[in-house]
């Protein structure tokens, strides 16, 4: 018998993986079936089982694709010095998000899987652990990324790096949520907002 090739054997986890993406995406973890992503990719049960045990399995794979999909965005967006700008940055990280190099998916689908995933966290445990540890590794990411921002004398020096680092986390959170509920999110909306932001005259407040 022929020996099948690590190529075959990784292309075919890849259909898998991005078939059971699009199944998740578009219907939901739990209205989606083992045998609704058996029709999406075109594969034997046994084709499939063979790499995953079940939804749980796949959920947890995919899940782990896209964490670390955008921690090595963020990592790679701020590894430049002096790093770019919060609204530069974000929007970087998201246009190569939604380019459809995760999963196949497009900017919507990718963010109705995460928005998922995080409702999925609050009753696995194997989900919830995974996605705690990419949270801290992003948090030290950002944080590094605040402290180029100190070195260039851009930023002030009086607020915890951590609180800077959530509060820029949680934008691209919630550009997700409006990208996956509403649809009509660019990465230009969140670029724009952040820049107006930015731009205040603290000087003329109060």
């Amino acid at each position: 018998m022929a020996r099948v090739s690590q190529e075959h054997l990784d292309a075919r986890r890849r259909q898998i993986i991005d078939g059971a993406a699009r199944c998740f995406a578009r219907d939901g973890f739990h209205g989606t079936s083992m045998q609704g992503v058996l029709k999406e990719v075109g594969l034997s049960a046994g084709a499939v089982y063979r790499y995953f045990s079940g939804k749980e399995d796949l959920i947890a794979a995919i899940a782990d694709e896209a964490f670390t999909s955008i921690r090595l965005a963020f990592q790679e967006a701020a590894d430049a010095t002096p790093p770019p700008t919060p609204d530069v940055l974000l929007g970087r990280v998201l246009r190569g998000l939604f380019s459809g190099e995760v999963c196949g998916l497009d900017g919507r689908q990718f963010a109705a899987l995460i928005v998922q995933v995080w409702s999925e966290t609050l009753r696995n445990e194997r989900l919830a652990a995974t996605f705690d540890d990419g949270f801290s590794t992003m948090r030290v990411v950002w944080a590094d990324v605040v402290e180029g921002y100190r070195k260039t004398g851009v930023m002030r020096a009086d607020v915890p790096a951590d609180h800077v680092a959530r509060a820029m986390m949680a934008a691209a959170q919630g550009f997700f949520a409006q990208m996956a509920l509403f649809g009509d999110a660019e990465p230009e909306v969140l670029e724009n907002g952040l820049r107006g932001l930015m731009s205040m005259d603290l000087q003329k407040i109060g």
